[in-house]
């Protein structure tokens, strides 16, 4: 049978401890083949729950679905799926590059190709100047490269992270980033579990929040937020002059009279809502297109455009939207792209 586009395909994985704790109910979850995906959600959410069970390590109280086409649980998928636990302890009187040496032999590595497995992976993870550095005298950062390329030695085909970059400095963690990001282009699968949401947002292509132990949503970032995207655009000019651009050359496109508090709302023929606050407009769409009739019509009155950007909700927003919701107003917990046009 011929692979199938999904890395791991789960449906309804419940896990209920003694005492009726229900640490998972009904995961539902599908991760692609070849990308980076994020499994996130607060303290206590089931997230390592669920990975122990991907990985065999706890038993599930039901579950359906497969792990790279194999059922959950298969040690024919397991062999080509590389682990690094989040608390992962390496004997610290061994050097790394004995460390991975030692898990090359327990997946049953020949020695000559371990030796070359092994000295491929330090440099991977840039670890080869330390290699024969004893594993007590590394740093937090270098632990977790060691880490990673001790889930790499059994060259597999999906790679498990649990919270590779906890408690590593900014410079490691963008080390690691790079590392993941190399792994992706081998055209293999990595998932990533990590309570760093600014991690998460700069590699993973897709993420899921678990919340109570249920997936309370899933997607790329741009699904996710697709209802909720919008261009900002400032002009160099002061509030009142902007406010008469909108009312004369922008009259035949908007409906609605500015509020008392300089607020002008209106709706184009095509729907598209804007608002104007002073040198800020905000135009309610996705679509770039859409956006250019505001913009032109600020051009053609000569009002310098100092800029204009796609905005949209961070992850972090998702994320504290998901576990109890988030008070403000539209603009609460917006974050820029890094998509910015200058004229």
């Amino acid at each position: 049978m011929p692979p199938s586009g999904l890395a791991i395909d789960l449906h309804d994985v419940t896990k209920v401890y003694k005492g009726r704790v229900r640490a998972l109910d009904g995961v539902k979850m599908q991760v692609q083949r070849g990308e980076i995906f994020g499994l996130l959600g607060p303290n206590g959410a089931g997230k390592s729950t669920l990975v122990k069970i991907i990985m065999s390590v706890v038993r599930p109280t039901a579950a359906t679905g497969a792990v790279l086409d194999q059922p959950v649980g298969s040690q024919a998928s397991l062999r080509r799926v590389g682990y690094l636990p989040e608390h992962h302890r390496f004997p610290r009187y061994l050097t790394g590059r004995q460390t991975l040496e030692f898990f090359a032999m327990l997946s049953g590595m020949e020695k000559r190709a371990r030796r070359k497995r092994t000295s491929e992976l330090l440099e991977t993870v840039g670890m080869t100047n330390w290699a024969d550095s004893r594993v007590g005298t590394y740093s937090k950062g270098m632990m977790q490269r060691v880490g990673v390329a001790a889930a790499m030695v059994n060259d597999p085909d999906l790679i498990i992270l649990d919270e590779p970059t906890d408690g590593v400095d900014p410079v490691g963690r963008r080390e690691i980033r790079e590392v993941l990001a190399q792994f992706k282009t081998q055209g293999r699968t990595v998932f990533v579990n990590s309570h760093l949401l600014s991690e998460l947002e700069l590699i993973c292509d897709r993420v899921a929040i678990l919340v109570a132990g249920r997936v309370v949503s899933q997607g790329t970032l741009h699904e996710l937020t697709i209802g909720r995207q919008f261009f900002e655009l400032e002009v160099a000019a002061d509030p009142a002059r902007l406010l008469g651009v909108a009312e004369t050359r922008l009259a035949a496109r908007w409906a609605g009279p500015p509020s008392a508090q300089g607020l002008l709302k209106g709706a184009i023929s095509s729907g598209l809502r804007v608002e104007l606050q002073g040198p800020l407009i905000r135009i309610e769409t996705t679509d770039l297109e859409a956006a250019q009739i505001v913009i032109d019509a600020v051009r053609a009155e000569g009002l310098p455009l100092k800029r204009w950007q796609a905005i949209r909700p961070s992850l972090e927003d998702l994320f504290i939207e998901a576990v109890g919701g988030i008070a403000g107003g539209h603009n609460a917990g917006a974050s820029k792209l890094r998509t910015e046009g200058r004229p």
